[in-house]
């Protein structure tokens, strides 16, 4: 009798144990492409070969009003605490701060001390945490990924590096490229091919804890395809020629292709970048030259698109893949900048000959004319609060109870991935306050009911979402956007868009609903107000700021006497700006 007793008391403890256990909680990859325009992924209407990523859109849900920030750095301190960047302590791009705002809070080009991450949350509750990649959150001993909930990490700390000589340097912004393993300075080898060793480097972190027990949180962030543009010779093959008809034919087809899949409304109208340039005006020899520069882009995606195959596959093999979620997305809109502040410097770091593009020690560079057919059907690029700079494909897959080959167009944020990971590891939100210290709560919702079909919205009609930039704002409310872009892109003032029926924003709306517009613009007032966002300087310029913080924070110091300083600055100075001017014009005109 007491031996079935105890039978009965053990089965009954271990019932118990399996109903506060609750489901098997997923792994969870978040895999962050850099640079992708919203149409550069073939599920959302692009020509260039990404199967691995259709697949999981096709398996999973498309996002097609999802939001980020118009920069790296921004876009990443919010996609790691869940809280508005400005509160996070990244207003803004370090790089491209003036020196009114650097050091402000809010502005301090890192997290600060008042935001958690989600690998920390998810860390303290039971997951395995592993970071490759692109960081840029801030290398202070206190940022780094392992301060930072990761329990394994290889970082590439700022903006970018060279994708085949990981010390090399695309922007003179610092003495040397940052990279550190598990918060040391890493040892790198001389030479690999980035998206490869990212991916290399996240396989080796899960076969490492494979026999944990402990689900794994992965976040993989690609360099590809950030400037330089470059990718192995067999990607750049296969598109050879498929770019002879210039960036405005193909944003067109973008926009065809878009439509056909119900990403956007069927009478989407786009608007030519004034910065585009006209394709019809370039000498075959820069057509050709152009042409190849795309080459080399599409062949940089479907090159990192294999490595995220590389890693589907390795989780199908362990049987792990069906008890994965993914998630995709583009930290920003395409990049549109033409570097010519960089000009001399490129020149003597860097070759842009047209036949060897995409190799070692190449720089290739979109430009602005494909930048317009990478955000198709989409205005504006990175940098920019137009929807072309901060609307970017988002694809979530794997998700236990949801509808496949989905499609949302309510409005979702960058905010929302945090709170969104956070339900389905079943982890509460921490409120505003962690471990006994005060915390920024998160600002984002959940996504999973809108995956599961509970709803059809996160965001309420009355909520307003707002954003700034550079001195680029918006305000989001339900489907209608406020928004001012500074020059090229805008002319400083508030424009309103429906953008679920025109993502485009071709037609404001501003005459048509006076007292919206007027409210709208209160709200932002509250946002910049309660969010401690700074006025730009009047003179501020983002490229020319870019350029003056390179030779304050670098050049001059990398000089040994005060006189050689003031010369190579002074160079450096007077030649970028005169190729600054010289190339303000949009390409094709004269």
């Amino acid at each position: 009798m007491k031996i079935k007793m105890w039978c009965v008391a053990l089965a009954l403890g271990a019932c118990a144990s399996a109903i506060a256990a609750g489901p098997v909680r997923p792994n969870i990859v978040l895999l962050v492409a850099d640079d992708w325009g919203f149409s550069d992924v073939g599920a959302f209407g692009g020509e260039i070969a990404t199967p691995h990523i259709d697949t999981l859109a096709q398996q999973g849900a498309r996002f097609s009003s999802f939001h980020a920030a118009a920069s790296c750095s921004p876009t990443r301190s919010m996609l790691l605490t869940g809280v508005d960047n400005h509160l996070n302590g990244v207003g803004n791009l370090r790089e491209a701060m003036p020196p009114e705002h650097l050091g402000q809070p809010g502005y301090l080009g890192s997290l600060n001390t008042r935001v958690v991450t989600v690998a920390t949350l998810l860390r303290d509750s039971g997951y395995r945490t592993y970071i490759a990649g692109k960081w840029n959150v801030g290398s202070e001993p206190y940022n780094l990924p392992k301060q930072r909930g990761f329990d394994r990490s290889i970082i590439q700390g700022d903006t970018g590096s060279d994708n085949w000589v990981p010390s090399q340097r695309y922007l003179p912004h610092s003495a040397k490229v940052e990279w550190f393993a598990d918060d040391q300075e890493a040892v790198m080898p001389a030479e690999f091919y980035s998206s490869r060793f990212f991916v290399d480097k996240t396989l080796e972190f899960i076969r490492s804890g494979a026999h944990s027990g402990k689900p794994f949180f992965a976040y993989v962030g690609f360099q590809a395809n950030h400037v330089p543009v470059q990718a192995p010779q067999e990607y750049v093959d296969k598109y050879k020629g498929r770019y002879q008809a210039g960036w405005a034919a193909l944003r067109q087809a973008r926009r065809d292709k878009a439509a056909a899949l119900g990403l956007i409304p069927k009478d989407t109208a786009l608007r030519t970048m004034p910065t585009a340039g006209d394709w019809d005006h370039l000498s075959d020899k820069d057509k050709q030259f152009q042409a190849r520069e795309m080459e080399v882009y599409a062949a940089m995606a479907d090159a990192m698109d294999d490595q995220v195959g590389r890693l589907i596959a390795h989780l199908k093999k362990t049987g792990e893949y069906d008890n994965t979620v993914f998630v995709f997305l583009s930290d920003n809109g395409a990049e549109g900048s033409d570097y010519a502040g960089a000009q001399l410097w490129l020149a003597t770091q860097y070759t842009q000959d047209i036949d060897q593009l995409g190799a070692k020690g190449a720089y290739g560079i979109p430009g602005p004319g494909w930048a317009s057919a990478s955000v198709s059907p989409l205005h504006s690029y990175k940098f920019y609060a137009g929807e072309g700079g901060i609307r970017v494909p988002m694809i979530i897959s794997g998700v236990a109870g949801m509808q496949k080959n989905q499609i949302h167009p309510a409005l979702t944020h960058v905010t929302d991935i945090v709170p969104t990971l956070l339900d389905l590891a079943q982890v509460p939100a921490p409120g505003s306050r962690y471990q006994g210290l005060p915390i920024e709560p998160l600002t984002g919702s959940s996504l999973v009911p809108l995956l599961r079909g509970q709803v059809q919205r996160v965001h309420p009609l009355e909520r307003a979402l707002g954003y700034e930039l550079s001195g680029n704002r918006a305000l989001f409310k339900g489907d209608l956007k406020l928004v001012a872009n500074g020059a090229p892109m805008g002319d400083g003032s508030w424009h309103l868009y429906d953008i679920r029926k025109d993502p485009g924003e071709t037609h404001d709306l501003q005459q048509q609903m006076p007292e919206v517009f007027q409210t709208m613009q209160a709200d932002y007032d509250t946002y910049a107000r309660t969010h401690g966002v700074l006025p730009m300087p009047a003179d501020y310029k983002p490229a020319q700021q870019v350029l003056i913080n390179s030779l304050v924070n670098y050049w001059i110091p990398a000089y040994r006497t005060p006189v050689v300083a003031f010369l190579a600055g002074l160079v450096l100075l007077v030649v970028g700006v005169k190729r600054w001017r010289k190339r303000r014009k949009p390409w094709g005109v004269q």
